[in-house]
Protein backbone atom coordinates (compact mmCIF):
# COMPACT_ATOMS: atom_id res chain seq x y z
CA UNK A 1 0.00 0.00 0.00
CA UNK A 2 0.98 3.62 -0.55
CA UNK A 3 2.82 5.03 2.50
CA UNK A 4 0.65 8.17 2.24
CA UNK A 5 -2.47 6.10 2.92
CA UNK A 6 -4.50 7.45 5.82
CA UNK A 7 -2.75 10.81 5.81
CA UNK A 8 -5.18 13.68 6.44
CA UNK A 9 -5.25 16.32 3.68
CA UNK A 10 -7.92 18.73 4.95
CA UNK A 11 -10.23 19.08 7.95
CA UNK A 12 -13.49 21.08 7.96
CA UNK A 13 -15.94 21.57 10.80
CA UNK A 14 -19.29 19.92 10.15
CA UNK A 15 -22.62 20.66 11.87
CA UNK A 16 -23.30 18.09 14.57
CA UNK A 17 -26.79 16.83 15.52
CA UNK A 18 -25.50 16.03 19.01
CA UNK A 19 -24.24 18.79 21.36
CA UNK A 20 -21.83 16.35 23.07
CA UNK A 21 -20.20 15.22 19.81
CA UNK A 22 -17.97 17.20 17.45
CA UNK A 23 -18.07 16.37 13.72
CA UNK A 24 -15.41 17.06 11.08
CA UNK A 25 -15.37 16.44 7.34
CA UNK A 26 -12.01 14.85 6.53
CA UNK A 27 -10.22 14.48 3.20
CA UNK A 28 -7.53 11.78 3.31
CA UNK A 29 -5.26 9.85 0.97
CA UNK A 30 -6.09 6.37 -0.30
CA UNK A 31 -3.66 5.04 -2.93
CA UNK A 32 -3.10 8.54 -4.24
CA UNK A 33 -6.79 9.47 -4.32
CA UNK A 34 -8.28 12.17 -2.11
CA UNK A 35 -11.23 10.43 -0.45
CA UNK A 36 -13.66 11.94 2.05
CA UNK A 37 -15.16 10.77 5.31
CA UNK A 38 -16.76 11.98 8.53
CA UNK A 39 -15.01 12.01 11.92
CA UNK A 40 -17.01 12.13 15.15
CA UNK A 41 -15.39 12.74 18.55
CA UNK A 42 -17.01 13.03 21.97
CA UNK A 43 -16.40 16.48 23.49
CA UNK A 44 -14.76 16.92 26.91
CA UNK A 45 -13.94 13.23 27.19
CA UNK A 46 -10.69 11.29 26.72
CA UNK A 47 -11.55 8.31 24.54
CA UNK A 48 -9.19 5.47 23.66
CA UNK A 49 -11.46 3.38 21.43
CA UNK A 50 -11.54 4.05 17.69
CA UNK A 51 -14.55 2.93 15.67
CA UNK A 52 -14.25 2.43 11.91
CA UNK A 53 -17.78 2.77 10.49
CA UNK A 54 -18.10 1.16 7.05
CA UNK A 55 -21.29 2.25 5.33
CA UNK A 56 -23.65 0.20 3.23
CA UNK A 57 -25.28 0.96 -0.10
CA UNK A 58 -23.68 2.46 -3.15
CA UNK A 59 -23.44 6.06 -4.39
CA UNK A 60 -26.31 8.03 -2.82
CA UNK A 61 -28.01 4.95 -1.36
CA UNK A 62 -26.89 4.25 2.19
CA UNK A 63 -24.75 7.37 2.59
CA UNK A 64 -23.07 8.08 5.92
CA UNK A 65 -25.57 9.77 8.22
CA UNK A 66 -24.17 12.29 10.73
CA UNK A 67 -26.76 11.31 13.36
CA UNK A 68 -25.71 7.66 13.16
CA UNK A 69 -22.03 8.47 13.51
CA UNK A 70 -22.75 10.80 16.43
CA UNK A 71 -24.82 8.03 18.06
CA UNK A 72 -21.82 5.70 18.15
CA UNK A 73 -19.47 8.50 19.25
CA UNK A 74 -21.76 9.20 22.21
CA UNK A 75 -21.13 5.59 23.33
CA UNK A 76 -17.48 6.53 23.91
CA UNK A 77 -15.78 6.05 20.54
CA UNK A 78 -13.81 8.22 18.13
CA UNK A 79 -15.68 7.29 14.95
CA UNK A 80 -14.45 7.61 11.38
CA UNK A 81 -16.77 6.82 8.48
CA UNK A 82 -15.23 6.86 4.99
CA UNK A 83 -17.58 7.77 2.12
CA UNK A 84 -15.45 5.59 -0.24
CA UNK A 85 -13.92 6.77 -3.51
CA UNK A 86 -16.09 8.56 -6.04
CA UNK A 87 -18.60 9.68 -3.41
CA UNK A 88 -19.52 13.16 -2.15
CA UNK A 89 -16.64 14.94 -3.87
CA UNK A 90 -14.03 12.22 -3.33
CA UNK A 91 -11.75 11.29 -6.23
CA UNK A 92 -11.88 8.01 -8.14
CA UNK A 93 -14.75 5.74 -9.15
CA UNK A 94 -17.16 3.78 -6.95
CA UNK A 95 -16.25 0.10 -6.58
CA UNK A 96 -17.89 -2.81 -4.75
CA UNK A 97 -15.49 -4.57 -2.33
CA UNK A 98 -12.66 -4.21 -4.87
CA UNK A 99 -10.19 -1.32 -5.00
CA UNK A 100 -12.36 0.61 -2.55
CA UNK A 101 -11.19 -1.77 0.17
CA UNK A 102 -8.07 0.40 0.31
CA UNK A 103 -10.32 3.34 1.32
CA UNK A 104 -11.34 1.33 4.39
CA UNK A 105 -7.74 0.24 5.08
CA UNK A 106 -6.54 3.84 4.81
CA UNK A 107 -9.35 4.94 7.14
CA UNK A 108 -8.14 2.38 9.69
CA UNK A 109 -4.63 3.87 9.41
CA UNK A 110 -6.11 7.36 9.87
CA UNK A 111 -7.77 6.30 13.14
CA UNK A 112 -4.53 4.61 14.22
CA UNK A 113 -2.65 7.90 13.69
CA UNK A 114 -4.90 9.83 16.10
CA UNK A 115 -3.07 10.51 19.38
CA UNK A 116 -5.61 9.11 21.86
CA UNK A 117 -6.70 6.00 19.96
CA UNK A 118 -5.36 2.76 21.43
CA UNK A 119 -7.98 0.18 20.36
CA UNK A 120 -9.73 0.11 16.98
CA UNK A 121 -13.00 -1.68 16.33
CA UNK A 122 -14.40 -2.29 12.85
CA UNK A 123 -18.13 -2.07 12.11
CA UNK A 124 -19.84 -2.70 8.78
CA UNK A 125 -23.49 -2.39 7.82
CA UNK A 126 -24.88 -4.12 4.71
CA UNK A 127 -22.27 -3.71 1.91
CA UNK A 128 -20.01 -2.50 4.73
CA UNK A 129 -20.06 -6.02 6.22
CA UNK A 130 -17.82 -7.40 3.49
CA UNK A 131 -15.61 -4.30 3.79
CA UNK A 132 -15.31 -4.86 7.56
CA UNK A 133 -14.19 -8.45 7.11
CA UNK A 134 -11.54 -7.46 4.57
CA UNK A 135 -10.30 -4.71 6.89
CA UNK A 136 -10.13 -7.14 9.82
CA UNK A 137 -8.07 -9.47 7.63
CA UNK A 138 -5.73 -6.61 6.71
CA UNK A 139 -5.25 -5.47 10.34
CA UNK A 140 -4.93 -8.38 12.79
CA UNK A 141 -4.52 -5.86 15.62
CA UNK A 142 -8.19 -4.79 15.30
CA UNK A 143 -9.90 -5.30 18.66
CA UNK A 144 -13.16 -6.54 17.13
CA UNK A 145 -15.21 -6.81 13.94
CA UNK A 146 -18.99 -6.35 13.85
CA UNK A 147 -21.10 -7.01 10.78
CA UNK A 148 -24.77 -5.93 10.92
CA UNK A 149 -27.02 -7.09 8.08
CA UNK A 150 -23.71 -7.62 6.32
CA UNK A 151 -22.78 -9.06 2.95
CA UNK A 152 -20.34 -11.97 3.22
CA UNK A 153 -20.58 -13.63 -0.21
CA UNK A 154 -20.46 -11.57 -3.42
CA UNK A 155 -21.85 -14.34 -5.66
CA UNK A 156 -24.82 -14.69 -3.32
CA UNK A 157 -25.43 -10.93 -3.55
CA UNK A 158 -25.46 -11.20 -7.35
CA UNK A 159 -27.98 -14.07 -7.21
CA UNK A 160 -30.25 -12.31 -4.71
CA UNK A 161 -30.28 -8.75 -5.99
CA UNK A 162 -31.63 -8.31 -9.52
CA UNK A 163 -31.37 -4.55 -9.04
CA UNK A 164 -27.59 -4.73 -8.45
CA UNK A 165 -26.67 -7.11 -11.26
CA UNK A 166 -25.99 -4.51 -13.92
CA UNK A 167 -23.71 -2.58 -11.58
CA UNK A 168 -21.91 -5.74 -10.42
CA UNK A 169 -21.35 -6.96 -13.98
CA UNK A 170 -19.93 -3.56 -14.91
CA UNK A 171 -17.66 -3.25 -11.87
CA UNK A 172 -16.54 -6.88 -11.62
CA UNK A 173 -16.47 -7.51 -15.37
CA UNK A 174 -19.13 -10.19 -15.77
CA UNK A 175 -21.31 -12.72 -13.96
CA UNK A 176 -20.31 -15.22 -11.23
CA UNK A 177 -21.01 -18.05 -13.66
CA UNK A 178 -18.57 -16.64 -16.22
CA UNK A 179 -15.93 -15.31 -13.80
CA UNK A 180 -16.31 -17.21 -10.50
CA UNK A 181 -12.73 -16.40 -9.47
CA UNK A 182 -13.39 -12.64 -9.70
CA UNK A 183 -16.29 -12.97 -7.27
CA UNK A 184 -14.24 -15.22 -4.99
CA UNK A 185 -11.49 -12.57 -4.95
CA UNK A 186 -14.00 -10.12 -3.44
CA UNK A 187 -15.44 -12.65 -0.97
CA UNK A 188 -13.61 -12.87 2.38
CA UNK A 189 -15.16 -16.25 3.32
CA UNK A 190 -12.35 -18.06 1.49
CA UNK A 191 -9.54 -16.53 3.54
CA UNK A 192 -11.03 -16.27 7.03
CA UNK A 193 -8.34 -18.59 8.37
CA UNK A 194 -6.19 -15.45 8.47
CA UNK A 195 -8.68 -13.48 10.63
CA UNK A 196 -7.64 -13.07 14.27
CA UNK A 197 -10.19 -10.53 15.61
CA UNK A 198 -13.37 -11.71 17.39
CA UNK A 199 -16.49 -11.29 15.25
CA UNK A 200 -20.06 -10.33 16.17
CA UNK A 201 -22.77 -11.06 13.58
CA UNK A 202 -26.07 -9.14 13.83
CA UNK A 203 -28.82 -9.98 11.34
CA UNK A 204 -32.58 -9.78 10.89
CA UNK A 205 -33.88 -13.18 9.80
CA UNK A 206 -36.46 -11.55 7.49
CA UNK A 207 -33.85 -9.38 5.73
CA UNK A 208 -34.58 -9.23 1.98
CA UNK A 209 -31.78 -6.77 1.08
CA UNK A 210 -29.02 -9.01 2.43
CA UNK A 211 -30.51 -12.39 3.32
CA UNK A 212 -29.66 -14.09 6.58
CA UNK A 213 -27.88 -16.76 4.52
CA UNK A 214 -24.92 -14.34 4.38
CA UNK A 215 -24.77 -14.44 8.19
CA UNK A 216 -25.18 -18.21 8.31
CA UNK A 217 -22.33 -18.74 5.81
CA UNK A 218 -20.07 -16.43 7.77
CA UNK A 219 -20.92 -18.08 11.09
CA UNK A 220 -20.43 -21.61 9.70
CA UNK A 221 -17.05 -20.73 8.22
CA UNK A 222 -15.78 -19.02 11.38
CA UNK A 223 -16.93 -21.94 13.55
CA UNK A 224 -15.32 -24.47 11.20
CA UNK A 225 -12.05 -22.55 11.63
CA UNK A 226 -12.53 -22.34 15.44
CA UNK A 227 -12.56 -18.54 15.32
CA UNK A 228 -14.25 -16.48 18.08
CA UNK A 229 -17.75 -15.53 16.88
CA UNK A 230 -20.93 -14.33 18.59
CA UNK A 231 -24.22 -13.94 16.75
CA UNK A 232 -27.40 -12.04 17.48
CA UNK A 233 -30.22 -13.09 15.17
CA UNK A 234 -33.56 -11.29 15.28
CA UNK A 235 -36.48 -13.34 13.98
CA UNK A 236 -38.92 -10.43 13.64
CA UNK A 237 -36.79 -7.93 11.74
CA UNK A 238 -35.68 -7.14 8.18
CA UNK A 239 -32.68 -5.09 7.01
CA UNK A 240 -33.84 -2.11 9.09
CA UNK A 241 -34.70 -2.45 12.76
CA UNK A 242 -37.29 -0.36 14.65
CA UNK A 243 -35.63 2.74 16.22
CA UNK A 244 -36.09 1.64 19.84
CA UNK A 245 -34.56 -1.78 19.16
CA UNK A 246 -31.82 -0.22 17.05
CA UNK A 247 -30.79 2.09 19.87
CA UNK A 248 -30.61 -0.79 22.35
CA UNK A 249 -28.46 -2.84 19.97
CA UNK A 250 -26.09 0.13 19.53
CA UNK A 251 -25.62 0.21 23.32
CA UNK A 252 -25.22 -3.57 23.51
CA UNK A 253 -22.75 -3.88 20.64
CA UNK A 254 -20.72 -0.97 22.04
CA UNK A 255 -20.39 -2.88 25.33
CA UNK A 256 -19.53 -6.06 23.41
CA UNK A 257 -16.80 -4.24 21.45
CA UNK A 258 -15.20 -2.78 24.57
CA UNK A 259 -15.29 -6.20 26.27
CA UNK A 260 -13.12 -7.62 23.47
CA UNK A 261 -10.23 -5.17 23.74
CA UNK A 262 -8.69 -6.95 26.73
CA UNK A 263 -8.45 -10.32 24.98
Amino acid sequence: MDNQNGKIVTVQRFPSPNPTVELKLITYFSNGLKVKGLLAEPKNEIVHDGFLYLRGGIKNVGMVRPARIAQFASEGFIVFAPFYRGNQGGEGHEDFAGQDRVDAFSAFLLLKSLPNVKHIHIFGFSRGGVMALWTGLEFPEASSVVTWGGVSDMSLTYMERNDLRRMMKRVIGGTPRKYPQRYEARTPLYVLDKLSSPVLIIHGVNDQNVTVEHAYRLERRLKALHKPVDRWYFNDFTHYFPPVVNRKIVVDLSKWMKSQRER
